[in-house]
């Protein structure tokens, strides 16, 4: 065996445009979405307290997960990460399959958070259509990705910003009112909120487990930070560096801020439908609190579908690369962004807009669930390949990464476990065992076009080497 060492990431012609800056940004962004400021809500009044609990659990997973694919991007890192690493542990069908579910999962999240933002728009101007507000976000954002990379990572990091702002002086005021005891709330803040009603598990830990669906939600786009590697300017620097921080952000932005907020309020008093954080600012007396929130919402809505445009573009470049989209898809512009891609997924993500002017009541419900069924298969293929790479480094066959994982892939095991059990959970219960029969008719079309792309290409199906000399 040779000494950890890392591989210089290839050229892949993209524009090395994202500094450190604006990947520590996104990483922090992927980590705080619309999961948290509103899904929060219902997982409060199904779980009480003991949500504080799951958060951190399920926030130990994806320290796991992301450390995973770390040390697999510090072994190779390459902008269409989970896929090319599929393809190469698992064999090419896995990485077809991946990259394409990769792509549908931020379709369908860009579609829902269109019309997440379309709804916080109308709540200050209620006589605005949806789909209109809905329609004029999918373009700006469209043009901005068109522009640059850098163009993408600015809007990024400033959207990020607003959401780390907000969080933070959510927990500050919390703290304060529990310290010092000012606001409407002073009286009854107390820390014997988490256990005085009905206790720490209200409801029973059953019900408490059954939260782990929408809380994996919440984690949705903290892998981001992979995509971003063939366009970091120093990955080698910048990525081990923004996963080392993703426990103190799960600690501080989940479930430092769910335990401040059921300190001020008792957990009795959230309800489906609104924001965790509405409710906490309206009890605490803040003016404009709500609209202060809805604005934060709002941002976190227009990351999210920021970021979707982003990832999708560069997801088809590399099933183009392989022969598995069409080719005109590896086209860059003369900007190095993949125009093509982000153009035709930007007109699937449209389809919200249309689901806005039909169903602008129920469209939101229609597309989050099949999201969450996606990020678990990305999840567990970036597990999987981690488990067999790392047999890899101890036969000998592959260079050791420059960062390792702890415990090396035992904690992979135990990760692919727990993705498992929130699967199990997902097809208990009646209401989101839907998503995964999408996903099963998703999995049948793929595996027809697969069939259909073998048929026409038959080596697309070879077996590729890994694109690092053998060691030994």
């Amino acid at each position: 065996m040779t000494s950890p060492q890392v591989t210089e990431a290839p050229e892949e012609g993209y524009e090395r445009g994202l500094g450190s800056r604006q990947v520590q940004m996104i990483a922090i962004g992927g980590a705080i979405g619309v999961g948290l400021f509103l899904g929060a809500g219902a997982n409060i009044a199904k779980a009480g307290p003991s949500l504080i609990v799951m958060y951190a659990l399920a926030g130990l997973i994806i320290f796991f997960i992301m450390r995973a694919l770390g040390e697999l991007l510090l072994y190779r890192p390459v902008s269409g990460s989970f896929a090319e690493y599929s393809r190469e542990f698992l064999g090419p069908f896995f990485g077809f399959f991946t990259g394409w579910t990769y792509w549908l999962m931020w379709v369908v999240t860009g579609m829902a958070e269109l019309t997440a933002a379309a709804i916080y728009v109308h709540y200050w101007f209620p006589a605005i259509p949806q789909w209109v507000t809905a329609l004029v976000f999918l373009v700006v954002l469209f043009v901005a990705n068109l522009i640059s990379v850098k163009v993408f990572g600015e809007i990024e990091f400033w959207f990020s910003m607003v959401k780390v702002t907000a969080l933070i002086g959510m927990i500050v005021i919390g703290l304060g009112v529990l310290t010092f005891g000012f606001s409407a709330a002073g009286d009854t803040a107390t820390v014997s909120n988490l256990w005085e009603f009905d206790g720490f598990f209200p409801k029973g830990v059953g019900s408490s487990l059954m939260t782990l669906q929408g809380v994996m939600f919440a984690y949705l786009a903290v892998e981001l930070v992979g995509v971003t590697a063939g366009e970091s300017e120093d990955p080698e620097k910048t990525l081990p560096k923004a996963i080392n921080t993703l426990p103190w952000r799960i600690a501080l932005f989940y479930v430092g801020a769910l335990t401040v907020i059921l300190c001020v309020v008792k957990w009795t008093e959230f309800a489906p439908g609104v924001s965790p954080f509405v409710k906490a600012f309206a009890v605490i007396g803040i003016p404009a609190g709500a609209g202060i929130v809805n604005f934060v919402v709002l941002t976190a809505a227009l990351s999210s579908c920021n970021s979707g445009m982003y990832s999708t573009g560069r997801m088809l470049r590399t099933l183009a690369d392989n022969g598995e989209a069409p080719r005109f898809f590896s086209r860059l512009s003369t900007s190095k962004t993949p125009a093509l891609g982000i153009t035709v997924s930007v007109a699937f993500m449209g389809i919200g807009v249309v689901l806005n002017y039909i169903v602008p009541e129920k469209a939101f419900g229609y597309v989050t669930s099949v999201a969450t069924a996606a990020g678990i298969w990305t999840w567990l293929m970036i597990l999987i390949s981690h488990v067999l790479y790392r047999r890899g480094v101890e036969s000998g066959r592959l260079r050791a990464s420059s960062f390792p994982a702890p415990g090396g892939s035992k904690c992979s095991y135990v990760a692919i476990a727990f993705l498992l059990f929130v699967t199990g959970l997902i097809a208990y219960d009646a209401d989101s065992r839907v998503c995964l029969y999408v996903m099963a008719a998703w999995a049948a079309a793929l595996a027809i076009g697969w069939a259909v792309l073998k048929n026409r290409n038959p080596q697309v199906a070879d077996p590729r080497e890994p694109q690092l000399e053998k060691v030994g």
